[in-house]
């Protein structure tokens, strides 16, 4: 297997719940320790990471230090990481016309629904970020278990596609 350290992006619009949650989800998978870095941007980050994402990170034990809504413009500068993968979580961001990234990386689009813009109280929007949360670590999941090794890029791709069809929880 090989040794290499695939370089992960989430992205979605605001940077402040669906992709931080995977960005920490990604990075604290006991599996892919090691064999992923995972990060996240926004295409029009809100600055602030919600505080029921950082709520629920810190209910599951994942750490939540260093999360940041950030641009994804980060990612498109010189010196930035070199991307491997790039997956849209929100409907938006995949419709936008994303930065050219260094390194040529897979994409796909993983959307699911953004728990920050549903109304209720506050049980309601737990609810509501329990069950992205729960999506998207399943996801996660199945990606970090693919036989990378053993599939070509037309392969890798569409593993990646079906992986954003898993049904939603």
């Amino acid at each position: 297997m090989s040794e290499k350290i695939f370089n992960v992006l989430f992205l979605c619009t605001g940077n402040s719940a669906r992709s931080i949650l995977a960005e920490s989800v990604l990075n604290n998978l006991a599996l892919s320790r090691g064999k992923f870095r995972a990060f996240s941007a926004g295409s029009h980050p809100t600055g602030q990471v919600h505080p029921f994402a950082l709520e629920l990170l810190e209910k599951n034990h994942l750490p939540t230090e260093g999360l940041r809504s950030k641009s994804w413009d980060e990612f498109a500068q010189a010196g930035a990481p070199e991307l491997d993968f790039v997956f849209t979580v929100c409907d938006n961001a995949a419709g936008e016309v994303c930065p050219v990234w260094p390194g040529q990386p897979m994409t796909a689009h993983w959307g699911v629904p953004d728990p920050a813009a549903v109304a209720g109280n506050d049980d309601t929007v737990r609810r509501a970020f329990f069950q992205t949360f729960n999506q998207l670590s399943n996801r996660i999941g199945l990606f970090a278990h693919l036989p990378f090794d053993k599939l070509d890029r037309i392969k890798l791709q569409k593993a990646l596609s079906d992986i954003g069809q898993e049904p939603s929880a």
